[in-house]
């Protein structure tokens, strides 16, 4: 992870356990009665504020239809939206497309890099998303390439992760393109980008990048990962409406990309020929503004993500402790953030504990499973997750231990 100043690093901490500031945010959100919600990390919940300008902006592109959109959003508005985004992720524009999310950012990429031959080898994990799994295989049916497919050692640690990536470029030299999940969805573990980008580029392999639980979670500076492709979303811990994520070409590679199922609707070194083409949401993509001006007032990735590894601390220094409870996640601060999953180890059935974990006790969550390290249930509190409701959950996991 890309380093903070110490200030800046202090100052989120001290932030990250103000309750007081944390309940003045959690009154910016409508929230519905009901179990206490541990499952943030499927999509982000809109601000009042934020719902309410989406919603204005729907009526108005209700209402002017495509006099505004043609005469103005494609020409002008959604250029403005794009450089406010580059600005926030301090890399230039021109390296930017906005897409619905993730998965058809990342889809995109695979589907259209273009420097692999027959006989070439592409690498996934067993922590990779499933869209991005599925995808690199496509390659191997489409074209004549062999999948190699790692799995992480349990329990994960700095060293072991490299030393996975090491020995998988000693043993498979045809390596050419690899994917790599900056925040799995499976266990919150984080991988350390810039040093397994770095081992990439010592041994000619390209990097595509999953960062769809990174951006608003984790600190960092995207042009200083040392990977040249990426896809992002902007649904999850930024707080934007669904729909909406990016794609990260840098400008010098791509000529690595094809246009999109050939679009030759912009030049060569357009990044928009990129993304897919079809009719966006458009009032959702003129709410970003509005998303950006919120996420730089409460401080950023660097506090919002102190937050959420402030709750899960709570709750894992204490299931460290409970028998019948084993945490998969490390607590290297370099290898986790909010999400952290966990098992029941006297229980073999996780889907049917994370059910008793709701029905028993009114705690969310949801069971995953896909990891080399077995099925788990995922934990992933949210900016509306109070302290108390940790202790809630702490309760919860040592009756059902």
């Amino acid at each position: 992870m890309t380093s903070v100043h110490p200030a800046v690093k202090e100052s989120a901490t001290e932030r990250a356990r103000d309750e007081a500031f944390w309940r003045d945010v959690a009154l910016q959100y409508d929230v519905e009665p009901g179990p206490i919600n541990f499952e943030h990390g499927y999509f982000g919940r809109m601000t009042r504020e934020v719902l309410r300008t989406y919603e204005q902006h729907l009526a108005y592109v209700n209402r002017s239809n495509s006099v505004y959109v043609r005469q103005r959003f494609d020409t002008e508005d959604s250029e403005v939206i794009r450089a406010d985004l580059a600005q926030l992720l301090e890399v230039p524009s021109r390296e930017i497309a906005l897409t619905r999310c993730a998965s058809e950012s990342l889809q995109t990429l695979i589907r259209n890099y273009n420097a692999l031959q027959p006989g070439d080898q592409v690498l996934i994990s067993d922590l990779d998303y499933n869209s991005v799994q599925t995808a690199t295989r496509w390659l191997a049916k489409n074209r004549g390439v062999e999948v190699i497919e790692i799995r992480h050692v349990h329990p994960a640690s700095y060293e072991s992760l490299l030393k996975t990536y090491r020995d998988a470029f000693a043993a498979h030299p045809r390596l050419k393109l690899m994917a790599l999940t900056h925040v799995t969805h499976r266990t919150g573990l984080v991988m350390p980008v810039e040093a397994i980008a770095t081992l990439a580029t010592a041994h000619g392999v390209d990097v595509i990048l999953d960062g769809a639980h990174a951006l608003g979670q984790l600190d960092f500076k995207l042009g200083e990962l040392g990977v040249a492709f990426a896809g992002f979303n902007l649904q999850k811990w930024m707080g934007a409406p669904l729909s909406l994520g990016f794609v990260y070409v840098k400008q010098e590679r791509l000529s690595s990309i094809d246009p999109d199922m050939g679009d030759a609707r912009f030049a060569p070194d357009d990044i928009l020929g990129r993304a897919p083409y079809g009719t966006p949401n458009i009032p959702a993509l003129m709410t970003l503004t509005k998303v950006f001006e919120e996420h730089r007032a409460i401080g950023g990735s660097a506090v919002k993500g102190a937050r959420l590894a402030y709750l899960r601390d709570l709750w894992v220094s204490e299931a460290r402790g409970m028998e019948g409870i084993e945490v998969l996640t490390p607590d290297d601060p370099l290898l986790y953030c909010g999400i952290t999953s966990l098992r029941f180890t006297r229980h073999d059935d996780q889907p049917l504990m994370a059910q008793r974990l709701l029905d028993e006790h009114g705690i969310f969550t949801v069971a995953r499973e896909g990891a080399a390290c077995g099925p788990c249930i995922r934990i992933t509190p949210g900016f509306v997750t109070s302290a108390e409701d940790v202790l809630r959950l702490t309760e919860a996991l040592r009756a059902s231990a």
